[in-house]
């Protein structure tokens, strides 16, 4: 199977900058959705599904009775873009600053190459919706049809800004941790700002949880067993009014382990400290974003080995802290993410102003064909 060829790339980073000008939020990505399936379909896949664990998109490339799954992602971010590519978000306050639009990139690149050289085995490309609230994968998974698809194995990839430009991240074991949000509300009674005696303020308990959140980190390395970090991510108290003593508040924390099993302890411990400092308040607490670790199966690291074989190798930046609903996929068969060095001075992920390279396109969809080429040849 040859490669990628210039005429691919120059349509798929075509397609990055029209992604990247109409970004779609987590569930919202029906408009998105709707450009993959076109672009995808006038490819003449061996089958198409639309809809798919709400907003996904499959398309299947090949015959035969094994198949390998290659995701992506469709969704953006609720953050305001600041850098100024001439292919700039249009909708104010999203944007794709996490380099889904490059994903779907590459596996449109990868699209055009099966679809001029049938592989020899079913490959299923499969743009995944919901990643950056944890929901997607499970809701593909879910949806009958997936297991239609007959995938056997999965990989996939995530851009890795601070690695060099091409080199390849890849390991067996973790590879992103485990992570679920707390919603904290505190409930008391409002007053005259001249009387907060007469009232309950939640705002010495609403301070004291910022400090004590903050307290339950573990300073070592991501790799450690017992790693776990806790991050404030929002807090707000009362109305933003000088005469009245608040009456309620709200914080929001971020728990990280490395390991699932050592999720619950932690998230014990913050409920306990919510129990101990709201004293004399109403507290409720609910779960938000929750994501399962994601562990890299031997047998997929070793088909990624192969296909990355002459890249640019490295260590650094594993495993990741940040979370990735693709380990859902690995529950149910072997899986693997490699990391794609996006640059050592390319802005972090969920900046403001980073911006996919268009140079990983072609380097990313060679990666996955020679992924297929090497699991037909298994």
């Amino acid at each position: 199977m040859t490669g990628v060829t210039q005429e691919d790339i120059a349509a798929a980073r075509d397609l990055r900058h029209r992604l990247h000008r109409a970004p779609d939020l987590s569930g919202e990505e029906s408009a998105t959705a709707a450009i993959i399936a076109d672009h995808l379909q006038a490819l003449q896949p061996a089958a198409l599904t639309t809809g798919l664990g709400g907003t996904g998109v499959a398309a299947t490339f090949g015959t035969g009775d094994r198949g390998l799954l290659i995701r992506c992602e469709l969704d953006a971010l609720p953050i305001v873009e600041t850098g100024q590519p001439a292919w700039r978000s249009e909708r104010e306050g999203v944007a794709h600053l996490c380099g889904h639009d490059g994903h779907m990139a590459v596996l449109y690149a990868v699209a055009r190459v099966l679809s001029r050289q049938p592989p020899d085995t079913r490959v299923i490309l499969l743009f995944q919706p919901a990643e950056e609230t944890g929901q997607g994968a499970r809701a593909v998974i879910e949806d009958a049809r997936f297991d239609t698809l007959g995938a056997d194995m999965a990989v996939s990839l995530h851009n890795m800004p601070g690695l060099p430009l091409g080199a390849v991240a890849l390991q067996e074991g973790p590879v992103n941790c485990a992570s679920r949000g707390l919603r904290v509300r505190l409930s008391g009674r409002t007053a005259h700002a001249s009387e907060p005696e007469k009232g309950v303020s939640p705002g010495l308990a609403l301070a004291r949880l910022i400090a004590d959140f903050g307290a339950l980190s573990r300073d070592l390395p991501t790799e450690h067993p017992d790693f776990r970090l806790a991050t404030v991510t929002h807090a707000r108290l009362g109305v933003p009014a000088f005469g009245v003593a608040p009456g309620e508040g709200e914080i929001m924390v971020t728990l990280r382990t490395l390991f699932d099993d050592r999720m619950a302890a932690l998230e014990a411990e913050a409920r306990a400290l919510v129990a101990r400092a709201a004293t004399g308040l109403t507290a409720d607490i609910t779960v938000h974003e929750a994501f399962g670790h994601c562990v890299n199966a031997p047998e997929a690291v070793a088909l990624l080995e192969r296909a990355t074989q002459g890249c640019r190798r490295v260590s650094e930046g594993m495993p990741m802290r940040a979370s990735e609903d693709f380990g859902r996929f690995g529950a149910d068969m072997p899986a693997a993410m490699l990391f794609l060095g996006a640059g050592e001075t390319c802005p972090p992920l969920h900046a403001p102003d980073y911006d996919f390279p268009d140079a990983l396109i072609g380097t990313g969809a060679d990666i996955f064909l020679r992924a297929a080429a090497g699991f037909a040849a298994r």
